[in-house]
């Protein structure tokens, strides 16, 4: 974003926050540049910079909703938002800190799960926003809730979606919130369903791992996973590190293949962060995760058996 249109946005908010008479087209305008402006943060080259910042930028969409709490675009962008820093600066900081204080890592983790659950309310907000009733339905009965929405829903049903599942991968000991695990089933298949190329790939990518837990399934997952993970990369033109990273921890473990796993992390770590500016930030996060699993490979599988037909000097 250039420096004057910034410092338009933070005069208009100025101006908002002070409860002039424009007040509600000011908010509503603020809320428009601030749910359009995520390439902003997603072409940073610095994680640790945006780490820092985005709290900010959060707590002002808060702020901005508290005056216009049916605005649909920044309720998505709030919830894309909440998911993002909960999952990159919370929980993957969580696990790379967990071998050496657990303690630590499950504060992270505990932190990680408020910012979903977060996330998660603001997604059905702006689903609620424009179809009433979504938000019971989905509790009763989530394919009739996910029938509901249209291709104008497919930002808020991802973010609901996956906000949903990763509050539900970090509270594995808590069998309601495993208990709703439907939801994410309805609410992602109904994002594949009206638009498959959503975000260069994003549902794609995200079902690569899903697929493989999801327990709605009873056919080859792998097979399913790959289709996926083949039409992820095709979307993302092969610029994607998370898909190479979803695809080893999410396939290559459950195989307990240890090449696999390797492979896909180096074409992870071999994706150019600056091929596609607007998902720079993304990659270098998914990178860094990469490079740290990496070294976690011999904690992650078994060492290889010996070959019986060679030990102790015997050849066929």
């Amino acid at each position: 974003m250039r420096r004057h249109a910034w410092l338009a946005i933070l005069a208009t908010t100025l101006v908002a926050l002070a409860g002039c008479s424009v007040s509600g087209f000011a908010v509503d305008k603020v809320g428009d540049a601030l749910a359009a402006g995520g390439s902003t943060f997603g072409s940073d080259d610095d994680p640790q910079f945006v780490a820092q910042a985005a709290p900010f930028s959060l707590k002002l969409m808060e702020s901005l909703l508290a005056e216009r709490p049916q605005h649909r675009g920044l309720l998505q962008a709030t919830a894309a938002g909440f998911t993002q820093y909960g999952y990159a600066f919370l929980q993957l900081p969580a696990d790379e800190l967990e071998p050496s204080d657990l303690e630590r890592a499950e504060e992270l983790r505990s932190r990680a799960r408020r910012m979903f659950v977060r996330a998660h309310g603001y997604g059905l907000r702006g689903l609620e926003v424009a179809q009433p009733g979504f938000r019971s339905m989905l509790a009763h009965d989530p394919a009739a809730a996910a029938a509901m929405t249209g291709k104008a829903d497919v930002g808020l049903l991802y973010w609901t979606a996956a906000s949903l599942a990763a509050a539900i991968g970090v509270s594995k000991d808590d069998p309601a919130r495993v208990g709703d695990l439907p939801k994410v089933q309805a609410l992602i298949d109904r994002a594949l369903q009206l638009d498959d190329s959503f975000d260069g790939g994003a549902i794609h990518s995200f079902l690569v791992g899903f697929t493989m837990a999801r327990p709605d399934l009873d056919g080859p997952r792998v097979a399913l996973a790959r289709q996926h993970f083949e039409r992820a990369l095709e979307l993302a033109h092969g610029q994607d590190a998370g898909t190479h990273v979803s695809w080893a921890e999410a396939v290559c473990m459950s195989e307990d293949d240890r090449e696999c796993f390797e492979s896909e992390l180096r074409a992870a770590l071999e994706v150019d962060a600056d091929a596609f500016p607007e998902r720079r930030l993304s990659n270098l996060v998914m990178q860094r995760r990469a490079a740290w699993l990496m070294t976690q490979a011999d904690r992650r599988f078994l060492p290889a058996m010996p070959d019986p037909a060679t030990a102790n000097g015997v050849t066929k």
